[in-house]
């Protein structure tokens, strides 16, 4: 399922002049691999903030890449609860499990104005077969969104209510970061304390009192949706782990 807006194929951004290659944390591909890249990118879609562009149970005929903007992945009870289980900044893949295994088993929905490069599900067998060195990558960005989930179950089952704010927020600080969003030490979360009460398990009260607590121990600022982190090591001594960067990572 599409929810957006798509550009006419071939009136979008050439893979020869994609942001994203320009960013020293991504790998760069080899002549061959660009060109089938460029050939199995069909199109490129918009979201709007709120849509969500696949769901749960639904078939999904494509796979996508953000090129900009950020999205959350999440799971909704039958009494309206939710459970956010990651976020996708610009270079993550979403839709891979539907585009494998024909059904969504969880919804995606736009925090920002998003978009995304689309890919085929019936082509992928063809990155498999003809491209081995995009096809581990793949493979790599489905083990990397394995272990985001472990960080998040450990997170919500053993950490307390600060630990596990401090590292989420910490978290998504070096995830964007990595996606060049950070500027001067700081970046606009898009995010509201809703969207971190559904990520990490907590009340809305819990967490905005949980926040304050956070924001008294001077490790961090966040004030109008500008977050600064002002001690690092004070934020992951709080965390109890650190987030460490990686470089020369994969995305297709």
């Amino acid at each position: 399922m599409i929810v957006g807006n798509s550009r006419p194929n071939g009136n979008y951004t050439p893979c020869e002049q994609c942001p994203l290659r320009k960013r020293p944390t991504l790998r760069e591909f080899t002549p061959d691999e660009l060109a089938f890249v460029k050939q199995f990118k069909m199109d490129e879609l918009h979201v709007e903030p709120g849509a969500s562009f696949l769901r749960e149970g639904a078939t999904a005929d494509h796979l996508y890449t953000v090129l900009s903007g950020w999205a959350f992945r999440y799971k909704m009870l039958d009494d309206g609860r939710r459970q956010i289980l990651n976020y996708a900044l610009p270079a993550d893949m979403v839709g891979l499990q539907g585009a494998l295994m024909r059904e969504m088993e969880h919804s995606v929905e736009a925090l920002t104005p998003l978009t995304l490069c689309v890919f085929p599900r019936a082509k992928l067998w063809d990155l498999y077969s003809k491209f081995p060195s995009l096809a581990f990558d793949v493979t790599w960005l489905a083990a990397r969104e394995e272990q985001l989930i472990d960080e998040q179950l450990v997170n919500l089952g053993r950490r307390t209510a600060l630990e596990r704010t401090a590292y989420l927020l910490m978290h998504l600080y070096v995830r964007a970061d990595e996606a060049g969003m950070v500027k001067n030490g700081t970046i606009q979360f898009p995010f509201t304390q809703q969207h971190l009460a559904d990520t990490l398990g907590m009340s809305l009260v819990h967490t905005n009192k949980t926040l304050k607590r956070l924001m008294a121990s001077h490790a961090i600022r966040w004030k109008d949706r500008i977050f600064e982190m002002v001690d690092r090591a004070a934020l992951t001594a709080i965390a109890g782990d650190e987030v460490k960067p990686r470089a020369g990572r994969p995305f297709i």
